[in-house]
């Protein structure tokens, strides 16, 4: 039975000799790439097209045509490719824009045989090219997943989008123009935009104009993936001209080993007949296992994303198709007698469970794959992406100075109503590019409504000292100065952790008196720091000045903060980040609603986190509400005490 895809929805493919059968309403090229674990382009060379068909294991038609058949064998495709994107795009002298004509239609299959999964691309409007489906890797084995991310720009934009400079991009287009048999655009101009992963490129849109495909985004303080480096590239020279082929920015992340390559991903053992991939730790593209395991955790978390988001789609089709056939019995005056009006109805809800009842089937069965593959990783991570519940904590050891950091540090988890027990790990990348808030109010979620008032700020400061060991446990050579302001002293109990193991800079601040005097503190540091930079005079910076990162704890804002601490407080948040001050706020923002709009800049400036579980992280890409919960150490549980201790002696304190 072939599978009817939605767009986001994948699907196994079940061998690797498939055949590509592209039909739409009008001529279209059919194009070919092989791209990175990230969709991006190696080069012009990794692009199959008229005027150079073939790549390793398939050839594309030579002519833009309304039907094209061809075929593709996955098991002779290099190692290092991760994707094989199938491509359409309008020849120009044609419609010019795909909503002009019938939604165009792919379907993969047997070689001359059965279909294995099909989709129909529709939804589109202004745009002229577009990735049609893609067949990716996952842990071993190969899917292929229904895309449809259209670009109105042509395939100029969707070239650069995936990793060629936008004068290579508009050079490579034209040659498939004129390779095609039809004149090239005149004087095409290089593109920019909105970068996809981590490359230059116009921002895509799907129907209704939105962000299709691939997330502009996670949501709000979710986990990013790390771009895979591209082969360094040439600059542009210094006349301004535009670039050629090849040339672009180096890519080349500073701190990886130039001179060979990393090692290959741990392989997953063989399955057995019958039987799903088996997962592995580590499996995804990176230059390190650290950065593996942030790319596979990034992987799980779009894969979720997707699969529900395809769910929702097929039952919310299902829903509007069983309303139409509702109203039809309804309107059908052969209906309104005898029992053919039951008859009708009961059909068309029995067809909307039968189609709801599919795609629940193929959720829980893509659910059970993402639960065994974190039932893998979850075990395998680091420190500093691991529960405070797991063995290596009590094995772990602070870096040290002249090791590398971690990519990025865990917050907590995320989940979705429709398998709440499978949570994928928050990351967030370091450093910090801005602040947190701990939202300790009772307005910001039911679960907060239903705590008691002492409860819920005692668990908002517990989380706050948990995250701030976890980044102390984590910084090379204990390269982190933490100052605490508490100016009521109400948060003495829960930050006693932090005072006992002596791994703060200073006592907590208490006080309108302390609370100016760290704020003027760290107010002085980031202006040295900002003035040193621009100048170009990094040695000319005071030898008393701390040089280390500076995380800020404020409890209990605003108490203790009159008009001039606030104003340094908001410098600190929008200034801080970029010269290695961090902030992190225990705070209610009904408490501070005496400034009015004033604060609205500081609060839109951080990342809400809430002590409880609440789903108030939007996801921009697919809509989903993603509930957080906070990791916290378990309760009883000395591990944190332990951690801080490690930390303390470490940092020689």
């Amino acid at each position: 039975m072939t599978a009817e895809l939605v767009r986001g929805q994948n699907h196994p493919l079940s061998r690797t000799d498939v055949e590509i059968t592209v039909t739409a309403g009008t001529p279209v090229l059919a194009l070919a790439a092989f791209g990175d674990q990230e969709g991006g382009l190696s080069g012009p060379g990794a692009l199959a097209h008229p005027g150079a068909r073939s790549l390793s294991g398939l050839e594309v038609p030579g002519a833009a045509a309304a039907g094209h058949r061809f075929a593709v064998d996955l098991d002779a495709v290099p190692a290092g490719t991760e994707r094989v994107l199938v491509l359409l795009a309008l020849p120009p002298g044609g419609p010019g824009r795909f909503g002009a004509v019938a939604a165009p239609h792919v379907r993969i299959g047997e070689p001359g045989g059965a279909g294995l999964a099909e989709f129909t691309l529709t939804g589109l409007d202004s745009e002229s090219a577009v990735v049609a489906v893609e067949l990716y890797r996952r842990q071993g084995a190969w899917k292929v997943r229904a895309v449809g991310q259209g670009y109105a720009d042509g395939l100029g934009a969707l070239l650069a989008d995936h990793g060629l400079t936008g004068g290579a991009a508009a050079e490579l287009s034209a040659l498939v123009d004129a390779s095609a048999g039809v004149p090239a655009a005149p004087d095409p101009v290089p593109v920019s935009g909105v970068p996809y992963a981590g490359t230059p490129g116009p921002a895509p849109t799907g129907a209704a104009g939105s962000p299709a495909g691939s997330p502009a985004g996670p949501p709000a303080g979710a986990p990013a993936p790390a771009p895979a480096a591209p082969p360094a590239a040439t600059p542009a020279d210094d006349g301004g001209e535009a670039p050629t082929i090849g040339a672009g920015i180096d890519y080349t992340h500073p701190r990886r080993a130039r001179t060979q390559p990393p090692p290959p991903p741990p392989q997953a053992p063989p399955a057995g007949p019958g039987e799903p991939p088996r997962p592995v730790a580590g499996d995804a593209t990176g230059w390190s296992m650290d950065e593996r395991l942030y790319n596979q955790v990034w992987g799980m978390f779009e894969d979720l994303a997707r699969a529900v988001a395809a769910y929702r789609s097929a039952v919310e089709f299902a829903d509007s198709r069983m309303d139409r056939e509702l109203d039809e019995a309804l309107s059908d005056p052969r209906h309104r007698l005898g029992g053919a009006g039951n008859e009708a109805r009961d059909a068309a809800r029995a067809r909307r469970e039968e189609l709801a009842d599919q795609a629940r089937a193929v959720l829980d069965r893509d659910l059970a794959q993402l639960a065994a593959e974190l039932e893998v990783v979850e075990p395998a991570l680091p420190s500093a992406y691991a529960r405070w519940d797991n063995p290596v904590w009590h094995a772990h050891r602070v870096p040290a100075p002249d090791e590398d950091g971690p990519m990025a540090l865990r917050l907590g988890d995320l989940h979705l109503p429709e398998r709440p027990d499978l949570r994928i790990p928050m990351l967030v990348r370091l450093p910090l590019q801005r602040g947190l808030w701990i939202d300790n109010g009772r307005t910001g979620s039911e679960a907060a409504m239903a705590m008691d008032t002492d409860r819920l700020r005692r668990a908002a400061l517990d989380t706050a000292v948990a995250h701030v060991a976890r980044v102390l446990a984590v910084q090379p050579g204990g390269g982190l100065s933490v100052h605490v302001i508490d100016a009521a002293g109400a948060g003495a109990a829960a930050l006693e952790p932090l005072v006992r193991s002596g791994v703060l800079a200073a006592p907590p601040a208490a006080g309108a008196q302390g609370v100016t005097e760290t704020l003027e503190r760290l107010t002085r540091r980031v202006d040295l720091v900002q003035m040193a930079v621009r100048g170009g005079a990094p040695e000319s910076l005071p030898p008393d000045l701390d040089t280390d990162e500076q995380l800020l704890v404020v409890h209990d804002f605003p108490h203790g903060f009159d008009d001039r601490a606030v104003t340094r407080l908001r410098y600190l948040a929008d200034e801080g980040p970029s010269v290695g001050v961090h902030l992190l706020m225990v705070a209610d923002r009904d408490e501070a609603s005496a400034y009015g709009p004033l604060l609205d800049p500081l609060w839109k400036s951080l990342m809400r986190l809430s002590p409880v579980p609440d789903d108030h992280l939007a996801d921009p890409w697919v809509g989903h509400a993603w509930t957080f919960e906070p990791s916290l150490p378990p309760r009883g549980s000395a591990i944190l005490d332990q951690v801080l201790t490690e930390t303390a002696r470490a940092r020689g304190r």
